[in-house]
């Protein structure tokens, strides 16, 4: 009888044993699958969380996301080309977030995103090379070529005419090449000695053209077409704006003569929203806007 019981006993002692052994191993797959799901959810949330800065006027704005379509991130409403916006993204099949940010800050702001898709000139300031440093960059398209612009009815005078000729000028493209690494292409087909033979340049001698610039590129490259001017004793004096609103401003009202800073497509917008009257008198260069890796090194993590 006491054999019956101690048998009795052990063989409970492993049915309970067995049964710890299932639940912990029950358990433990529970814990593992859901802890499987945290990571896939997890993962889900970094992708969600890719954030790209880009500009956010209305043109530069549109390249920007029309580089990020090429590169197969996004789909655009096909018409709204040049003037499309965030609310214009049809299908963003990555989560991508889209933090909206004057072109000019964009550099500061790199940091704090995990890419940033930003002018050149904004760029080269930043200490950045489009070609160097961008992960994907648009072509030379004719379309954003940075021009000479003016207020509308000046074009044909001597005072601009000297200017245009001095910036489209052989001595100003082998600046360009020489000193942008790419970053800056001159889109000037038959660059000549700097100068034009309509204009009387010796009653435009002793005289002053203002022109407003951004810093990188522009003023460096007026400072080439300053030379020209200035052995027909023309002064030009640079004056250099931070912002994309006050040279086309001061140019409308007549403050300054000329500015070199923008691309017609962004012109175009401007006058349309501000009722200004800005001309463009000559295309000079291009400045290929490019994405940049700010918390990401690759683009390769926005498709993982």
């Amino acid at each position: 009888m006491a054999n019956t019981e101690k048998k009795s006993k052990k063989s409970l002692i492993a049915i309970i044993v067995a049964i710890i052994v299932v639940v912990a191993a029950v358990i433990a797959v529970v814990a593992l699958k859901g802890g499987n799901k945290d990571a896939n959810s997890n993962t889900d949330q970094e992708k969600a969380k890719i954030t790209i800065a880009v500009p956010n006027d209305t043109t530069n704005e549109a390249r920007a996301l029309l580089l990020l379509q090429e590169q197969g991130y996004i789909t655009l409403d096909e018409s709204k080309g040049i003037t499309a916006t965030i609310s214009d993204i049809t299908d963003n099949p990555y989560g991508i977030e889209f933090k909206e940010v004057e072109a000019a800050q964009l550099p500061n702001v790199l940091q704090d995103v995990d890419f940033a898709v930003i002018n050149s000139n904004y760029a080269i300031e930043g200490g950045l090379n489009p070609v160097k440093d961008g992960l994907a960059i648009e072509g030379s398209s004719s379309a954003y070529g940075n021009i000479l612009a003016v207020k509308e009815g000046n074009e044909n005078t001597d005072a601009v005419k000297a200017l245009s000729a001095a910036l489209q000028s052989q001595k100003v493209a082998d600046y360009i090449a020489a000193n942008y690494d790419g970053a800056v292409i001159s889109v000037v087909d038959n660059p000549t000695d700097g100068y034009d033979s309509s204009v009387d340049y010796d009653a435009l001698k002793g005289t002053t053209i203002s022109v407003a610039a951004s810093p990188t590129p522009h003023a460096e490259v007026l400072a080439i077409a300053k030379e020209i001017l200035a052995e027909k004793g023309i002064t030009l004096e640079i004056k250099e704006f931070t912002d994309y609103v006050q040279p086309n401003n001061v140019v409308d009202s007549g403050e300054i003569d000329a500015n070199y800073f923008q691309h017609q497509p962004y012109l175009d917008d401007f006058n349309a929203e501000n009722n200004t009257h800005v001309v463009s008198v000559a295309t000079i260069h291009v400045e290929p806007i490019a994405i940049y890796g700010g918390k990401q090194t690759s683009l390769d993590v926005i498709k993982k």
